[in-house]
Parts: C-alpha cells; sequence; structure tokens
C-alpha cells in the first residue's frame, strides 16, 4: 500500500540501500521472506525497511503494554466537611488527607453548608485555610477555594 514510486530503503540488517523505486523493493523484501514497511510515510522520498511486520506488532504491543503497568493513575479522594467542624472530627478527616496525599492521590476537599450557615461561609473558608496550612509541607494548591451552589470546593495535590 507503499504510494510513492520511489523509496529511500533500509535493509533487514539497518543497512541504508539508498533510493530504490518501489516495486524494486517490494521484490527485495519478499527475496528475503520479510515485509516492506514504510516507516516515515511523510518524509521526501518515503523511508522503507525490509522486516518482519508481525515481530513488529509484536514489539509494539509489548512497550504499550508494559508503558501501562508502568503508569500510576492519579485518584480524586474527597473528604466532605462543615462548617463548624469538631476539632477531633478535623483531626479524623485531617490524617484521611494526609494518607492519600502521601499515597499520590488528589484530595478535593468538599465544605457543605446547610441552612444558615450559608450566610456564614467566612466559617468555611477559614477551615479549607487551616487544612490548606496543615498540608502546605506535603500539598500544593491546585484549585483554590471557590462557592460552587451550597458548597465551598478546593482540590490539592502532592508535590
Amino acid at each position: 500500500m507503499i504510494n510513492s514510486p520511489s523509496v529511500l530503503l533500509i535493509g533487514a540488517e539497518g543497512e541504508k540501500m539508498g533510493t530504490v523505486d518501489t516495486d524494486s523493493a517490494l521484490a527485495m523484501a519478499e527475496e528475503a521472506g520479510l515485509d516492506l514497511v514504510e516507516v516515515s510515510p511523510n518524509a521526501s522520498p518515503p523511508v522503507c525497511k525490509i522486516l518482519d511486520y508481525g515481530k513488529l506488532k509484536y514489539q509494539e504491543q509489548k512497550k504499550a503494554s508494559e508503558a501501562r503497568k508502568n503508569q500510576k493513575t492519579v485518584e480524586v479522594k474527597e473528604i466532605k466537611m462543615r462548617p463548624n467542624i469538631d476539632t477531633h472530627d478535623y483531626d479524623v478527616k485531617m490524617r484521611n488527607v494526609v494518607k492519600f496525599l502521601t499515597a499520590g492521590d488528589k484530595v478535593k476537599v468538599t465544605m457543605r453548608f446547610r441552612g444558615r450557615e450559608m450566610a456564614h461561609q467566612s466559617l468555611g473558608m477559614d477551615v479549607l485555610n487551616r487544612v490548606k496550612a496543615d498540608t502546605e509541607e506535603m500539598a500544593k494548591v491546585e484549585a483554590h477555594p471557590k462557592m460552587e451552589g451550597r458548597q465551598m470546593i478546593m482540590v490539592i495535590g502532592p508535590k
């Protein structure tokens, strides 16, 4: 499926064979019992290589699965609080925040306001600023506190 009349050919051992017309390159590949693969189609002339296509696909698949195995997915964990949270409850929530951050996850801290608490949004902001100050050495703020409906949201991630 190579459309150009001539190609820059690279042999099975990696040696450069220069510019060759496509038909003779296909003949060389067939003679070697291998495939002619277009490596760089945008070059002028296109670069083709004589190699085993099945082996190439297998190696690419193996490399992709290795990359998938080594990557770490970052999850967003959520901690919900209220503006009038007690100190012990706050400490328990902060222990969880620290545990999530050390595991490499982001933490979404949600401050929920109910009823008349909406009139005292500064109390919620104070609690979120306290969370920010307590996690300052191990985390950075990715989304500063902002109101969304009846809740104030802040996202922190590990440094």
